[in-house]
């Protein structure tokens, strides 16, 4: 990276994920900002910023993860108190963007909840976001501001190509992600194959129907971009394992991990877990079976990148 004078950049981080915006920063030789953030007794939630940002590059690191609700607001009052503070731009780095799922009509009186949060986003003063793997496309489209999404699969076939992979299949957990599948298996110059999947309404579960491709004798790759429950990743690996695979082992970008997900997932035939640090991951769902892998560098050459208004796209060409 090129030696840069970082002197009207300035990086801050609320309270979802602080050891990411640490990563990030000492990537870029740069200290965090310095910001006041806690709630009253009341749940009313207090920003204050503690340096000066007036015409300074601003970027906010808050991805809306667990618990999104209070990640959310707390990013938006964040945002508000940089636009009051007179900053001269704003980016919302939000690594996972919540409520990604809710991005279409797909029942009869339901909201579009992503848009929602793009409006949301929006209103209170972003200038631009700073993303990574939304969960799908589109989401873009519903800003009405400047969008710059990244991608961890890059990271994530780097892992797997310091291994063997002639026996090697990428499978998609269903074929709305095979588009993302398949681009792991280009990376990786493996067969794709992928499961036929029904969730059943607005339960949290999963039924895997069939399989398109061939997994008999080798091993599996499960490639999704986040897992939740767990119930997808553990139905496409049953169906490849019923199906004459070797082996499975999963990877994802965002492990929400909700409930009882890691037990389930390292207590089944899964045989690693790969993920990336876009949430905390918590010690208590942490297990040998996990593998975890930073994306800070990659973030914080994004931030070089928008702030010296060079190309992102260049990032993974």
């Amino acid at each position: 990276m090129e030696n840069i004078v970082y002197s009207d950049l300035a990086i801050f981080t609320g309270r979802a994920h602080p050891a990411l915006a640490e990563a990030i920063c000492r990537s870029l030789e740069m200290p965090v900002g310095q910001a006041e953030i806690f709630e009253f007794s009341n749940e009313n939630i207090f920003v204050r910023v503690l340096e000066n940002v007036r015409s300074r590059d601003v970027f906010i690191v808050q991805p809306t993860c667990s618990p999104v609700n209070r990640s959310i607001m707390e990013l938006l009052i964040m945002i508000d108190a940089f636009k009051r503070a007179s900053a001269g731009r704003i980016t919302a780095v939000i690594p996972y963007f919540g409520y990604g799922r809710s991005d279409k009509k797909d029942q009869p009186r339901v909201p579009i909840t992503a848009r929602l949060l793009a409006n949301l986003i929006e209103t209170a003063g972003a200038d631009r976001v700073l993303t990574i793997d939304l969960h799908a496309g589109q989401i873009q489209g519903f800003f009405n501001i400047p969008v710059d999404e990244l991608t961890a699969l890059y990271t994530l076939s780097r892992y797997f190509k310091e291994r063997d992979l002639s026996q090697v299949t990428v499978l998609a957990t269903d074929v709305g992600d095979a588009k993302r599948a398949r681009n792991i298996a280009r990376q990786l110059n493996t067969p794709l194959a992928i499961v036929d999947k029904e969730r059943m309404g607005n339960e949290e579960r999963v039924s895997a129907l069939s399989l398109i491709g061939e997994v008999e004798g080798r091993h599996v790759l499960i490639a999704d971009d986040e897992i939740d429950t767990g119930g997808t990743i553990l139905a496409a690996a049953r169906i490849a394992l019923e199906r004459g695979a070797r082996s499975a082992t999963a990877a994802c970008v965002h492990p929400i991990l909700s409930d009882s997900a890691v037990q389930r997932i390292c207590g089944s035939e899964i045989e690693e877990l790969v993920v990336t640090d876009t949430i905390p991951l918590p010690e208590y769902k942490r297990d040998a079976k996990i593998t975890t892998l930073t994306i800070a560098p990659m973030i914080g050459e994004a931030i070089t990148r928008i702030h010296t208004g060079q190309s992102v796209g260049e990032l993974f060409q």
